[in-house]
């Protein structure tokens, strides 16, 4: 993911997580904060529960390579944080994806005129 499209900052993820608008599933949570300026950023988040070095990496691959191909369908304005949970590590690519489209579509962050091409469940 190129660097113009990550949240970096700790401040940043604090104040999305803390603000935000969240929306679960057993292997993702999405959770969405609307910005001020109109560009897009996207941060990845895993905790220790998910498991040691290799897993959370795995699990932060994962994610960031799920969401990639679909930063140019999204909406701009907003910051959005993705955290990994538990069974995220077992998961395949394919169902990964399908949840990260499936999360965005819930929270209304794809624009109507690129969903068809979204290919979302």
């Amino acid at each position: 993911m190129k660097r113009r499209f990550r949240l970096t900052r700790s401040i940043d993820f604090k104040r999305v997580r803390n603000q935000g608008k969240s929306y679960a599933h057993p292997l993702v949570v999405l959770v969405k904060l609307p910005l001020a300026e109109g560009r897009l950023r996207v941060g990845i988040s895993t905790s220790r529960s998910v498991g040691g070095a290799v897993q959370r990496n795995r699990a932060k691959r994962l994610l960031r390579e799920s969401i990639r191909p679909l930063i140019p369908s999204l909406s701009p304005g907003w910051d959005i944080l993705l955290v990994a949970r538990t069974p995220l590590v077992a998961a395949a690519f394919q169902d990964v994806q399908a949840v990260v489209q499936l999360l965005l579509r819930r929270a209304g962050l794809t624009n109507p005129v690129d969903e068809q091409s979204l290919n979302v469940r």
